[in-house]
Order: C-alpha cells, then sequence, then structure tokens
C-alpha cells in the first residue's frame, strides 16, 4: 500500500509509513442483530441450535432452540472480493458503526436468550483479532451452567496463529466453524474472488488436525460451496468432495443453491440439473452432504438422491 492508500480488505490502510483502521481504539467495524433460532445458518443442519445435539453441555434443549437467539455479527470489510457476493453490503465501510468489546458481552450478559455468538460478514478474517478477544472475554464472564456457542461463518484466508486461537474458543464453546470453499481449481477461485485459495486450504486441513477429534460427536468444523452457474459445476465441486474426505469422509459439506447478487446479479439461479449433479458428485466420497436454500428451486420437498 502506497501511502494514504487502503488495503484490499477495505478496514487497514497506511498513512505515514503506519498501518491504520477507520475503527476507533479498541473497536471493531460491525453491526449487530438478533437473530431468532432456528436460524439460516449454514451448518443449522447439524449444529446444537438446529438439532439439540450437545444437550446439555451445549444446548439449551432437546431439539431446536426455539425462543433463543443468535447474536449476529456482521463484519464490514472482506480479503476476498468475491463477484457473487450475497453480503455485499460490508463494502459500506464509511457507514459502519463502531462496536467494542465490552458492549457485545453486557449486551449477552443481560440477556440469557442469547445461546451463540456468529462471526461473519464480509469476513472475520481483516478484524479477527477483536472477534478473538471478544469471544474469549464471554466465555470467561458467562455464568458456568449458562450455554454460549461462538462460531464463524468465514472465507478462512486468515492468519493461521489467529484462525487456531478463534477455534479453540469454538471448540470448548460447542460451536463450529464454516469455510466458504468456493472453488478448488486455483484459476477459478481467483477469477471468482479475486485471490487463490492456497492458505484457505491450508487452514481448513490445519483446523481438522488440531480440533476435529475433540469432539467427533458434535462437529467443529465445516465446509460450504455455493453452486455459481458455469463456474462451480460437479466437476469443480467433486475436486472439493475428495479434497475433504483426504481428511475425513465425516466432515459435513453443503451445497448452496446461487442467487444472483452484486456483479453476477444477471446470473440465473443454479439450474436444477446442476444441484443433483454437484450433490451426486460429493456424494461419492462424503457422508453428510446437504443441500441448502432450497426453496430457490421449490426442492423442499424432494428427496435426496
Amino acid at each position: 500500500m502506497g501511502d494514504g492508500e487502503m488495503g484490499y480488505c477495505g478496514v487497514r490502510g497506511n498513512r505515514g509509513g503506519k498501518m491504520f483502521t477507520p475503527a476507533s481504539h479498541g473497536k471493531a467495524l460491525l453491526h449487530y442483530y438478533l437473530d431468532p433460532h432456528v436460524t439460516n445458518c449454514c451448518n443449522t443442519y447439524f449444529c446444537p441450535a438446529g438439532t439439540g445435539a450437545g444437550y446439555p453441555r451445549y444446548a439449551c434443549r432437546e431439539g431446536p432452540e426455539h425462543g433463543y437467539y443468535n447474536l449476529a455479527l456482521f463484519f464490514y470489510g472482506c480479503s476476498l472480493n468475491c463477484l457473487f457476493c450475497q453480503n455485499w453490503t460490508y463494502k459500506l465501510i464509511s457507514k459502519a458503526p463502531q462496536t467494542s468489546v465490552d458492549e457485545l458481552v453486557q449486551l449477552t450478559l443481560n440477556n440469557k436468550r442469547i445461546s451463540c455468538w456468529c462471526w461473519f460478514g464480509g469476513s472475520p478474517e481483516p478484524q479477527l483479532p477483536f472477534a478473538v478477544e471478544a469471544s474469549r472475554k464471554i466465555v470467561e464472564t458467562k455464568p458456568s451452567n449458562r450455554v454460549m456457542r461462538v462460531c464463524y461463518e468465514w472465507n478462512g484466508d486468515g492468519n493461521p496463529a489467529l484462525v487456531k486461537k478463534a477455534v479453540e474458543t469454538v471448540a470448548e464453546s460447542g460451536g463450529n466453524v464454516k469455510f466458504d470453499l468456493k472453488a478448488f481449481t486455483p484459476s477459478v477461485h481467483k477469477a471468482l474472488t479475486g485471490l487463490d485459495n492456497r492458505r484457505i486450504l491450508e487452514n481448513f486441513e490445519m483446523v481438522y488436525r488440531e480440533f476435529y477429534e475433540r469432539r467427533l460427536e458434535l462437529p467443529v468444523l465445516g465446509a460450504t460451496t455455493l453452486l455459481v452457474p458455469g463456474y462451480v459445476d460437479a466437476v469443480e465441486v467433486e475436486k472439493i468432495a475428495r479434497f475433504i474426505a483426504s481428511l475425513d469422509e465425516t466432515i459435513p459439506y453443503s451445497l448452496l443453491v446461487f442467487h444472483p447478487e452484486f456483479m453476477m446479479n444477471d446470473m440465473p439461479i443454479t439450474p436444477e440439473k446442476q444441484v443433483w449433479e454437484c450433490y451426486r458428485a460429493a456424494a461419492k466420497h462424503l457422508r453428510r452432504v446437504n443441500i441448502g436454500n432450497l426453496h430457490l428451486l421449490g426442492l423442499a420437498k424432494k428427496p435426496l438422491q
């Protein structure tokens, strides 16, 4: 970055040779809201909030946590620049509220119906130190008998040391981390996002090797892929599924039906034929394959084949 320039993520810049951020000291650029369970989280099909898995240590009840909330924590900024971004408002950094750790912690302690936090965006990577600090504080200050899970939905392209710190709290609290594996072929990934995927895949493998076997009954790790028409087809999905299966065939994997957004708002919704081709390609290698956003195709009542 030259003097006065902002970095690729939009929340770091160079001022007189020193790094700076638009956020005030000790604050992050994010907004938050209460999201009633069961949410539209990509990992709801196996997480405690959606299923009651891990009750009573990690879930508030035996079954879906109706009547409880996820505190959705939306970061501005992202280390990728996806042409199809489903949450592109993260780019409106000049309008971003500034939020402190203590604000989030006190809000949560005062509302016993909040049972989990989910860091997303954008993506948490550019402001990951804030998320790590806040997550550690809520886990350490909450009552010992209170369920309080910490989860991340991210692109996975974070500093490995910070990623490890983040997932420590996830594993301890009963949460999970969702890697958005947008493509496997580096050239396809770069065409869609602006960057290659080397570190994303390395971090995925690191999280698996460091944390997955600690909590086999409640997966700490999952993956998703958006089925972008013309780019992310059955061939690409099978490459991703093979990579995941090379680590463990029980890792949950969700295929998401594409909805046109951002720079790809002139694209069609994923064709039904492509959805099922991708499902079959992934299911050849993995045991837990899910399809999300089925409502976009009117497939909610159609059995998986």
